[in-house]
């Protein structure tokens, strides 16, 4: 068995049996280095040089963890909870209800589209806007699975399509760059216009996927706790009252949007969501939305809500350095290559699928794509697949994974949001229904895209 393949199966399996995601990554990134050859101490500097790659991820969820509990402590999580029970008649079931979900649901998916397409700040929004949203979830018992695929799929499928923010790094710069890189000596040239074409049929089926999880799979009501924020406490009574009609004050409006919009605006300007986070977190400190003595207090209450997370990036990110330095990859392709003999259809199934098993171990579809290009590109064009089919094939590959993958921003994102109190699984509620309805449509839908473009 291919080293890359056995790590990946140790982690999913680990991680299924509810085992920590970080000793998972641990244990499989060991697994699978000794299993390719490498030394006990190569396997060590592999893994704590590919630490410092999720250093940075993490150390921003930990400031925006910070930043989401001040938010919490202004109380907007009560005001809009309160106003939304009180405006909607949420007590109850029926079409009212469901339409508010529906538009709830509506909201945080243009929301995370805009992250990826419109205001390019990628998953920095999860934590801020999401944790003030529970509590209404909890009032509309939305299931959180459905959440968890709304945001995935709008963290996720624009930029694979839409050649603008992200879309145009991924699409123009990363897919058809390598793309052309790796083709050149053998005549394939493909222009950007055709790019989003290819990738039109397989985001369709992510499309089917989303559809499916919000009216079909996850439509049934779930019942959650109304909790505080991990590491909050369930008395605190710091934040500065609203009205009794569950309006904030004027003050604390002005606040609250100056230090949402600075946040957003610091990080586009900086490309640093730290200081995004941290700029957002000081506005709220001086500002007296809540006591000066306790800022220490919130910014570690934050830091401990995304502690998880945290760590599995940056554990992730050393089993990505391990899987790198085996040097199995390029063996799995070629082993794969030889098995498939001259079966055009089962070139197409296998190419994908090794792209899952690859892109999950890396976590990333951008960082995937420059190892998938180079060695995809001269097989697809062996089998005789077209330049569309060709791009199909490789820009699917390399989004298998990152909707599901323990290891995937893509998936870590919601559940850092969503496990804000406690009440969602990263792998059962995040991980496994966003695998179900994005890679399993992905490898049906990239396999047509390929036979028939």
């Amino acid at each position: 068995m291919n080293a890359v393949v056995l790590a990946i199966l140790i982690m999913v399996t680990l991680s299924l049996a509810r085992v920590s995601v970080v000793f998972a990554l641990i244990v499989a990134a060991l697994a699978g280095g000794l299993y390719a050859g490498m030394p006990l101490d190569g396997i060590l500097d592999a893994f704590n040089g590919g630490l410092g790659n999720g250093a940075t991820v993490a150390i921003s969820y930990a400031v925006l963890g910070a930043f989401a509990v001040a938010l919490s402590r202004s109380g907007i999580t009560q005001a809009l909870a309160r106003r939304a029970v009180q405006r909607f008649h949420l007590e109850g079931a029926g079409k009212r209800q469901r339409r508010v979900v529906l538009a709830l649901l509506g909201c945080l998916l243009l929301a995370a589209i805009s992250s990826q397409n419109l205001i390019p700040v990628h998953i920095a929004f999860i934590p801020i806007l999401v944790p003030p949203l529970l509590t209404l979830m909890n009032r509309l018992k939305l299931d959180r699975r459905a959440v968890a695929c709304v945001i995935t799929f709008g963290i996720t499928a624009p930029y694979m399509l839409l050649p603008v923010g992200f879309g145009a790094i991924f699409l123009n710069d990363i897919l058809l760059g390598n793309l052309n890189a790796s083709g050149a000596e053998f005549g394939l040239r493909i222009e950007a216009a055709q790019v989003p074409l290819a990738m039109a049929m397989p985001i369709g089926g992510m499309a089917l996927g989303l559809v499916v999880a919000v009216f079909f799979s996850y439509r049934r009501q779930r019942r959650y706790e109304d909790r505080a924020l991990v590491g909050q406490r369930e008395d605190d009574e710091s934040a500065p009252a609203a009205d009794a009609d569950g309006r904030l004050r004027g003050w604390q409006k002005v606040v609250l949007a100056a230090s949402l919009i600075g946040t957003v605006v610091v990080q586009l300007l900086t490309d640093s969501m730290v200081l995004g986070g941290l700029f957002g977190f000081a506005l709220l400190s001086v500002s007296g939305v809540f006591r000066w003595r306790e800022q220490d207090d919130v910014f570690t209450e934050g830091m401990r809500m995304m502690a998880q997370v945290g760590f599995i990036m940056i554990a992730a990110a050393g089993f990505a350095g391990v899987m790198q330095a085996t040097g199995s990859v390029d063996s799995l392709v070629s082993s794969s290559a030889a098995m498939i003999g001259d079966h055009k259809g089962l070139a197409a199934l296998i190419m994908l699928l090794v792209g899952l098993f690859i892109t999950m171990g890396i976590g990333s579809s951008f960082s995937t794509i420059p190892i998938i290009a180079s060695l995809y590109v001269p097989l697809a064009l062996s089998f005789g697949f077209s330049p569309l089919a060709t791009t199909a094939l490789v820009g699917t590959a390399a989004a298998l994974g990152d909707a599901g993958s323990p290891a995937s921003d893509s998936t870590l994102g919601p559940t850092a949001g969503l496990n804000a109190d406690g009440q969602h699984d990263h792998i059962w509620d995040s991980v496994v229904p966003t695998f179900l309805h994005y890679n399993v449509p992905l490898l049906i839908f990239g396999w047509i895209a390929a036979m028939t473009l």
